[in-house]
């Protein structure tokens, strides 16, 4: 049964990563950058500050801070060093199979994917603070987190399960500190 799962997993992240072409190339790259989501970040904890009173929000950023140590560390910690998954750029039975866009692997292990549970993370967490009074800003926010988490396949450093269950990892987290942050902040909207 694994061996069938793996090898489903296989032909469809060789499948979406064939997909590309080199005009799209540049597109995906900056997609999985950390740095160009700067400003989308500032704008979103500014914005913290415009929906709570400040003590709500200074907790949110506090949240938000928590939310990311658990995603990175965890998907490192919980998933990648106990399960010692091979990323595809590493696998040489298909080496010369895949486009690998970076022209550079990353790290050996890739489940899960750490841009896929940050980025998922961010956005359930961020999402769901804005929800109430801006729902569109949650679904913006997903559909980003899918941009990122599909561009690792894209750039062939990933398996589409690494990305599922790194999005399924980081949701959890997200609404799990969300949850907290619901108990302990007692939330207060500015009027």
């Amino acid at each position: 049964m694994f061996k069938y799962i793996n090898d489903l997993d296989t032909t469809i992240f060789l499948f979406l990563n064939n997909l590309g072409t080199e005009n799209w190339d540049p597109f995906w790259l900056r997609m999985s950058e950390v740095f160009i989501w700067i400003p989308l970040y500032v704008a979103l904890i500014v914005g913290l500050f415009f929906l709570f009173k400040t003590k709500t929000a200074l907790w949110a950023v506090l949240a938000i801070a928590l939310n990311v140590v658990l995603t990175d560390q965890g998907s490192v910690r919980l998933f990648k060093n106990q399960f010692e998954r091979l990323r595809p750029c590493h696998e040489e039975s298909i080496q010369d199979q895949i486009r690998l866009v970076k022209g550079h692997c990353g790290g050996k292990y890739g489940f899960v994917s750490s841009h896929a549970s940050n980025s998922f993370g961010i956005a359930v967490l961020v999402g769901l603070f804005y929800r109430k009074r801006w729902p569109w800003v949650f679904y913006g926010m997903l559909f980003w987190a899918s941009l990122v988490a599909y561009s690792r396949i894209y750039l062939g450093v990933h398996y589409p399960a690494d990305i599922y269950f790194g999005a399924l990892y980081g949701s959890t987290i997200g609404g799990l500190v969300y949850a907290a942050f619901l108990r302990g902040a007692k939330p207060e909207f500015k009027t």
